[in-house]
Order: structure tokens, then sequence, then C-alpha cells
């Protein structure tokens, strides 16, 4: 699979409450939460980002709490993948459990413009943005089924169904 996106760039440490403020954390509404996405961060960015846009980031991203209503923010918000330094291990986990690909680039944050576009190979753990090409790990084949199905919860209930 292929992802092309508009790049927006956070820096490290973006913790949970940033990608999704708790004061939201009363609704479990995927809609309702990715009209707060990164406004902590960003208090326009709800606005501004657009279906198919990718968040780049530094070192920890998703620090702080675990919920998974920060990776279900950023993914009902159109956001179609995240890139960064590294993850914190909760938010890596609970990325895929809800269907969001990630991955981890430490050099991609230095070497790409907020706005650029860039194209993720998600089988080959490629990413090219600005003619250069940078490597990430592929995603697992078991994770790309996780992503293919729409996150944990979808993966078991086709399988669940199937051996029916």
């Amino acid at each position: 699979m292929v992802i092309k996106g508009k790049v927006w760039k956070f820096g490290d440490d973006v913790d949970t409450d940033a990608i999704i403020p708790a004061r939201y954390l009363n609704t479990s509404d995927p809609a309702e939460l990715a009209k707060h996405v990164m406004e902590d961060a960003d208090k326009d960015f709800p606005g501004k980002v657009r279906p198919g846009d990718i968040i780049v980031a530094g070192k920890n991203f998703g620090c702080g709490s675990s919920r998974e209503h920060a990776p279900l923010a950023i993914k009902a918000a159109g956001i179609t993948t995240v890139v960064a330094r590294s993850f914190a291990r909760i938010f890596f986990r609970n990325s895929f459990n809800i269907g969001l690909p990630i991955f981890e680039c430490p050099e991609l944050f230095e070497n790409v413009q907020e706005g650029s576009v860039i194209e993720i190979d998600t089988d080959k753990g490629t990413i090219l943005a600005g003619g250069k090409t940078y490597s990430s790990s592929p995603i697992p084949p078991f994770m790309r089924e996780l992503v293919g199905a729409g996150g944990l919860v979808e993966w078991t209930k086709k399988k669940l169904a199937s051996r029916k």
C-alpha cells in the first residue's frame, strides 16, 4: 500500500493531552474527537487538516496517558499516518489497535518541511520526501491485517465470523 499526503510537523514529546485534550474525553465519538485533534498543540489545526494529510513528529510522540482516544482522533480527522522519530509504546500499540498505521523514521523530521508532500510504501518501509528516500521498518504482516480490517476489534469480528 502507498500512502501519499501533505505534511504537518510537530516536535518532540507530543503527549496524548496535546493530541486530544482531556476535556473532550467525555465522548468516544470519532467525529467529535476529530473536531479537537491537536488543538492544544496548534489551536487552528482541526480547521486546517484535510483527509489524506500526514503528521511528522519528533521523538516520543504519544507519550503521557494511555488512551485510545488519541490515535482515534488522529484517524477520524482523516490523517492517514504518523511518522515520528519514535513513539511512546502505548501509543504505538493503540494506533494499530484502532487501525492507524504509524512509522518510525528518525531521519525524516529534520529533512522534511511542513506543507511538503511525502509518499510512504507501507510494504517496503520506504518514505520518499524531497527527492530522497528514507527507511522505516515495514509494517509486519499481522499489523497490516489489523490496519486493513480497521483495527483489532474489526479484525476479531471478521475472524469470529469466518469460523461460523
